[in-house]
């Protein structure tokens, strides 16, 4: 493949933007937590607070970076919010690579196998 054709296939700017801020918000090892826990599970923020061991304040803060980065989703039940993993393909093959890098399996994989 030439210059030309790499060129050519290069990501759009906006690719390229929505993919480094999803990076940068996995950056920090407390948000890359939230993230993987959020890929598992659906979340309010006090649950999420006492899995880390983080103050609730200090998770909103988190998830609120983490859904601006589209990484997470919020749905309301009733007074309290819950978070999850974004449903994109983005968002499952970086839950995945964190993974792969970190040699874990998701839980219910492992469930179902062993």
């Amino acid at each position: 493949m030439n210059e030309n054709d790499i060129i050519e296939k290069m990501p759009a700017t906006e690719t390229i933007l929505t993919v480094a801020d999803a990076m940068r918000q996995l950056g920090d090892p407390s948000r890359l937590r939230i993230f993987w826990l959020l890929c598992h599970c659906e979340e309010c923020v006090i649950n999420i607070a006492a899995a880390t061991e983080m103050s609730s304040p200090a998770v909103s803060h988190h998830l609120r970076l983490l859904k601006n980065a589209k990484l997470i989703s919020a749905t309301r039940h009733g007074k309290e919010m819950y978070y999850r993993a974004a449903d994109t393909p983005m968002v499952d093959k970086l839950h995945h690579t964190i993974e792969d890098i970190a040699k874990i399996s998701c839980p219910e994989w492992h469930d179902k196998f062993n």
